[in-house]
C-alpha cells in the first residue's frame, strides 16, 4: 500500500511537472519534450563537474588539467606528488611545449632537504632607488592578490597563515586590508581604482588614510593596480546587497550602497602623473612602490621605461599578469580575447626596460598560471624575479574547479560570502596546505634549476628552455622570443650574490635591506 502511494505521488508530480512544461513559453525544448528535456538542463548545469572527472582526459581540461590539480593536491598534503609510467603529454606532436635543457655538469648547488625550501629573491626590492624600507623578499613564490569579498574571510585567513607558515608575503587585493589578512603573513598592499580603504566619501583617493592601514598591519610593499589579466580596462559593480557592514567598513563605503569601480584611476591620468604619485608613496611610506598591469598596446610602456632611464623616478617593481589570469567574474571577450598571454605580455614589456638597460633595477613580477614548476621555470628564465599564485593557492586550500565563481555558490566555501558554504572550510588546517604548496613549489624550483647546473631559477636563461614545434623542430625561448644576448640574465654582480647566498651560508634567512 505504501509502495502504491508513493508511486501515486510520483505519477502525480511529473503529470503536474509535464503540465506545467507544455503550457510554458520560455523553453521550447521544454514544450516540445516534457519531463525529459529537464535532463538537458542538470548536464549543462553539472557539465563541469562531468568534464574533469569524466569525460576529459588528464591532461587536458582547463584552465587547470586534472594532472595539474592532482599535482597541487598531492603537494598541499603532503602526499606523493610523482607520476608514474610516463608523461601524458603529446610530446612528439604538440607544438609549444617547453622543454628545460639539463647540464651534464654544475657549480655549487643549495641544499635539497630543508623542509621549509627557503628561497629569497636574487634582488632587493626597492634597493635600487634607495627605498627606506627596501627588503629582499624572503620568497620568489609569494600569493597573489584576491580581496576578501571575492573570496570568503575563512579563505582569505587560510591563505594567510598559510603565507606566515611558508615565509611568503600575501597580496591584500584591491578590496582593501581586512582582519583575515592579520593573520601573521607578510602583506603587499593593492591600490585599486576605488581606493579601498583608502578614499574619502567621494572616492578620491586619501594619503592620511593610506598610511595609517600601513602602519596597522606588517605591509611590506604598495602595488598601484591599473589592469588585471582577467578583465583589463574594465571597470566593476559591487551591488548593495553584498556590501555588509563588515565589507563597507574595511573599503570605506556606505553599507547596503552599490559602488561602481571606474576602469581608470583618478590620483594620476598619464605615465609622467603616474611616477609622481609612486615617487609620493614611497617617500610618505619608505616602502617599495610597484604597478601591476596586464599587456595591451606598448605605449605606455615605452614611456615608462623611457621616462625610468633619466633616474630621478621610477617604479621599483612591476607586476605582469598573464590574459589567462583568473577572476571571480568577468564578461566572457574580457577573459578570451582581451591582453595577451603571460609569455608574449611579459616578453614585450621585459624587452622594453632591456633595451635602456634597465632591468637589474627593478624587480619583476608574473603571475598568470606560473604556480606550476614548467610555467614558473619559462617565467624565471624569461627575466621573472618571483612569481605570484592565486588559483593554485586556493586549488591548495580544497578549490575544486567548479567555476561558480561568478554565482557566490562555490560548493568548497572558498569564493563566495554564504555563511553554509563558508563553514566548510576549515582555516587551520588549510593554512597548512597552503604552506605546504607553496614550499613544494619552492622545492621543485630549486630541483629544476639544479637540473640546469644553477643555484637559483632567475640563473636559468633563455637559452635553457626549448619550446618545441612538434617532432622536426625545437627553438631556444630567446629566439622565440626575439631576446637580446644577455636580456633574461641577471647582472654578473646580482647572480654572484644570490649564489654565494644560497650556496655559501647554511642560514639562509634574510636579514631587511640585505
Amino acid at each position: 500500500m505504501r509502495a502504491r502511494n508513493i508511486g501515486a505521488a510520483a505519477a502525480t508530480a511529473l503529470a503536474v511537472v509535464a503540465a506545467r512544461d507544455l503550457v510554458q513559453k520560455k523553453h521550447a525544448l521544454l514544450r516540445n519534450f516534457p519531463v525529459i528535456g529537464h535532463a538537458r538542463y542538470l548536464l549543462e548545469t553539472i557539465g563541469p563537474e562531468l568534464r574533469q572527472y569524466v569525460v576529459t582526459s588528464n591532461d587536458e581540461e582547463r584552465p587547470f588539467s586534472r594532472d595539474q590539480r592532482s599535482w597541487i593536491y598531492a603537494s598541499a598534503k603532503e602526499e606523493n606528488n610523482y607520476f608514474g609510467f610516463g608523461t601524458d603529454n603529446d610530446v612528439e606532436h604538440v607544438q609549444g611545449h617547453a622543454y628545460v635543457k639539463q647540464r651534464t655538469f654544475a657549480g655549487a648547488l643549495p641544499d635539497l632537504h630543508d623542509p621549509q625550501a627557503p628561497l629569497p629573491s636574487a634582488k632587493v626590492l626597492g634597493g635600487p632607488r634607495g627605498r627606506a624600507k627596501a627588503f629582499r623578499p624572503a620568497s620568489v613564490v609569494n600569493i597573489s592578490a584576491m580581496s576578501f569579498g571575492s573570496l570568503s574571510g575563512a579563505a582569505i585567513t587560510a591563505l594567510n597563515k598559510g603565507a606566515a607558515l611558508a615565509g611568503t608575503m600575501h597580496n591584500t587585493g584591491e578590496g582593501g586590508l581586512s582582519s583575515y589578512h592579520r593573520g601573521g603573513g607578510d602583506l603587499v598592499l593593492q591600490i585599486g581604482t576605488s581606493y579601498f580603504g583608502c578614499r574619502d566619501e567621494d572616492g578620491t583617493f586619501n594619503l592620511d588614510k593610506l598610511k595609517a592601514v600601513v602602519d596597522s598591519a606588517p605591509v611590506k610593499a604598495l602595488e598601484i593596480k591599473l589592469s588585471q589579466g582577467a578583465k583589463p580596462g574594465l571597470g566593476g559593480m559591487l551591488p548593495g546587497a553584498k556590501v555588509t557592514p563588515e565589507i563597507a567598513e574595511i573599503r570605506g563605503i556606505p553599507a547596503g550602497k552599490d559602488c561602481a569601480s571606474p576602469s581608470r584611476h583618478t590620483a594620476f591620468h598619464d605615465v609622467d602623473s603616474l611616477l609622481d604619485f609612486v615617487e609620493l608613496l614611497a617617500t610618505e611610506t619608505g616602502l617599495p612602490v610597484g604597478i601591476k598591469s596586464a599587456v595591451g598596446e606598448m605605449s605606455f610602456w615605452e614611456e615608462l621605461a623611457t621616462l625610468m632611464a633619466r633616474g630621478d623616478r621610477g617604479v621599483d617593481f612591476v607586476t605582469i599578469d598573464g590574459g589567462e589570469g583568473g577572476t571571480g567574474a568577468a564578461p566572457l571577450i574580457f577573459s578570451d580575447s582581451v591582453s595577451l598571454p603571460f609569455r608574449m605580455g611579459f616578453s614585450r614589456v621585459y624587452s622594453t626596460f632591456a633595451e635602456r638597460g634597465l632591468t637589474d633595477q627593478l624587480t619583476f613580477i608574473g603571475s598568470g598560471k606560473l604556480g606550476l614548476p614548467e610555467n614558473a621555470a619559462v617565467a624565471f628564465a624569461l627575466g621573472v624575479d618571483m612569481i605570484n599564485v592565486g588559483r593554485e593557492a586556493m586549488l591548495s586550500i580544497g578549490c575544486i574547479q567548479a567555476q561558480k565563481c561568478h554565482t557566490d555558490k562555490c560548493p568548497t566555501g572558498i569564493a563566495t560570502q554564504d555563511p553554509w558554504l563558508v563553514r566548510g572550510v576549515d582555516a587551520p588546517s588549510k593554512a597548512t596546505r597552503a604552506a605546504m604548496y607553496l614550499r613544494t613549489l619552492r622545492k621543485e624550483l630549486l630541483k629544476v634549476s639544479g637540473a640546469v647546473g644553477v643555484a637559483h631559477p632567475s640563473l636559468i636563461t633563455p637559452d635553457d628552455i626549448d619550446i618545441m614545434n612538434g617532432d622536426y623542430d625545437a627553438r631556444t625561448l630567446a629566439s622565440v622570443y626575439g631576446y637580446k644576448a644577455g636580456w633574461g640574465e641577471l647582472g654578473k654582480d646580482l647572480a654572484e650574490e644570490i649564489t654565494e647566498l644560497l650556496t655559501a651560508r647554511p642560514e639562509l634567512e634574510p636579514k631587511p635591506g640585505v
